[in-house]
């Protein structure tokens, strides 16, 4: 007679959903409100890569190598290759779609000898890149460090583009700003956006449908508007916008095209940003993946219709709007055809949009950071490992990335080149991130089982496509802008990128305190039995216990 009663007891008890027994697989209990759908995971996505505020910045490195000729035909070369890295990010993220992703992956696809360092080295690489951002020249051309990704980065461009108005606002005259000015306009922006990220989960949520609306906006305002308001004598012929190569920067013409490339790797990136809200997504396993293609898809388009735009309306004297007085060549395009006051306003609306990018940087930054913490792999993360009971967030991690964008924020003062130099690492440590989960999935013996969204036989080509093409990118990244180039124009990615290697690596291997003594990778973090397993957090001492492997991530329920 016991056994109905416990039949009925069960029955009344909430049974957990779909997307709390996929993260139970995972070795993980259900934290967070999964208030985001897969529309808004997707807006965020969208407005992660901030269209037209990215493509306004990288015009420093498409007109220069190859004028319209590379906007438009180097933008549509590289796309797919982007879409190569996406595809093979979204099967990862299908398969097991936890807001650890890339070290998460790396540790349960790589070989036991070697996973608990390749995942610490993925973990603060995608750490880094997040907080840090993008950045390549010197602040003589400052608009070219605004990237797709990295908070430190983007909110100091931002903060640049709001001195821009100000030029823009004197009919085009040039203005000149200190660093302590910079500084203390980048720092309120930190501050706002660290307020604003620590709201609940479902009014960040709901804040995308908004986010995805400005964005979009704004990209079809430069397609459709711009060439109606454009004057005849700034319209471009169709041989000029699709066939005029103009080579300025001084490197062999095939090269230079090569280097235009940095236009789309720049603005199409942080592919992981909705693989960091898995668990916040309703029914992730297919969310995130479609999130992640779809984000790209949608930046690929409209960034070739704004590219094409501009082409037909920038008018045929190219080094006029590179030595624009504002600082922006896209401000420059705008103010020709558009008039003063038309320009401010759009330019407004544009820096809103750089803002709602950063935001979500720090958003998805600070989820990163706390499973990070959540494993035990940054300092003080007894402390950044916590859910804030009132808002249901990690506002422990959003103000600790904050912080960290401020610190960074203040080598400004020591140094132009300084400061250059840290934003630098973003996209190449972003690529190292990706790279060893993709790698890792086909280079060692794993039992990987994929999620909803699969590939099928094309998941291995995809995949070596992808990685052929990262490495590429990479060594491209290692140049700087001219060949005859200076101390403080000079390109020290590899030199920060070795650097932070380096400092990763002697943290892993340091005597006593270095992590190859306490990092066992991804940690349970709840005791329960699901599917027959358990899993206790404080059986922690034999690794067999609390591996679960992304071949049994993804389940039938």
């Amino acid at each position: 007679m016991e056994a109905p009663r416990a039949s009925a007891i069960s029955k009344l008890q909430p049974q957990p959903s779909a997307d709390e027994t996929t993260l139970a697989k995972l070795g993980y209990k259900q934290e967070f409100h999964r208030e985001f759908t897969p529309l808004e995971v997707a807006g965020l996505a969208f407005s992660y890569v901030g269209v037209v505020p990215s493509i306004a910045s990288m015009l420093f490195y498409a007109i220069p190598n190859g004028g319209p000729f590379a906007m438009v035909w180097g933008w549509a070369i590289a796309c797919p290759f982007i879409m190569c890295i996406g595809l093979a990010m979204a099967e990862l993220a299908s398969a097991a779609p936890t807001s650890g992703g890339l070290y998460y992956w790396t540790y349960s696809l790589a070989s036991p000898r070697c996973r608990n360092f390749l995942s610490w080295i993925v973990g603060y690489s995608n750490t880094v890149q997040i907080i840090t951002g993008v950045g390549k020249r010197s602040f003589i051309f400052p608009t070219v460090f605004l990237g797709s990704c990295g908070l430190a980065s983007i909110d100091w461009a931002c903060a640049i583009q709001v001195t821009a108005t100000i030029s823009i606002a004197s009919s085009g005259q040039a203005y000149t700003t200190t660093n302590r000015q910079l500084y203390g306009i980048y720092a309120a922006l930190v501050l706002s956006q660290a307020v604003l990220v620590s709201f609940g989960t479902k009014v960040l949520a709901r804040l995308q449908r908004l986010f995805t609306l400005v964005n979009a906006s704004l990209c079809f305002i430069i397609i459709i508007a711009l060439p109606i308001a454009t004057p005849p004598d700034y319209r471009n012929s169709a041989n000029f916008a699709l066939g005029d190569f103009a080579n300025l920067a001084g490197w062999p013409s095939g090269f230079a095209f090569i280097l235009s490339f940095m236009a789309p790797l720049y603005t199409i990136g942080g592919f992981d940003a909705s693989v960091h809200m898995s668990e916040e997504a309703s029914n992730a396993a297919t969310t995130i993946p479609w999130a992640i293609v779809t984000s790209i898809a949608a930046s690929a388009v409209l960034g070739w219709g704004i590219n094409v735009s501009l082409a037909f309306c920038m008018g045929t004297d190219i080094g006029s709007i590179l030595s624009s007085p504002t600082g922006q060549p896209m401000a420059q395009i705008l103010y020709n055809s558009l008039g003063q006051k038309k320009t401010l306003a759009l330019w407004c609306f544009i820096i809103l949009a750089e803002y709602i990018v950063a935001s979500n940087s720090l958003l998805v930054g600070s989820r990163q950071s706390f499973a990070f913490a959540r494993d035990g792999a940054l300092p003080f993360s007894r402390y950044l490992y916590r859910i804030n009971h009132y808002t249901g967030t990690p506002v422990n991690t959003v103000w600790f990335d904050a912080i960290c964008a401020l610190a960074i924020g203040l080598l400004s003062f020591l140094s132009t080149e300084a400061i250059n130099a840290i934003f630098t690492i973003s996209v190449t440590a972003s690529y190292i991130a990706y790279i060893t989960p993709i790698t890792t999935r086909f280079a060692f013996k794993n039992d990987f089982k994929p999620g909803p969204f699969h590939l099928g036989k094309l998941s291995l080509p995809v995949a070596v496509i992808a990685v052929v093409w990262m490495v590429f990118v990479i060594l491209v990244f290692f140049f700087p802008a001219t060949p005859q180039t200076t101390v403080q124009q000079m390109n020290y990615t590899v030199v920060v990128l070795g650097g932070f290697m380096f400092l990763a690596i002697s943290w892993y291997y340091c005597p006593v305190y270095g992590g190859v003594h306490w990092f066992d990778g991804p940690i349970s973090n709840f005791t329960s039995v699901i599917g027959g397993e358990s899993r206790d957090e404080s059986s922690t001492s034999e690794k067999e216990q609390l591996e679960v492997d992304i071949s049994v991530s993804v389940v039938d329920v």
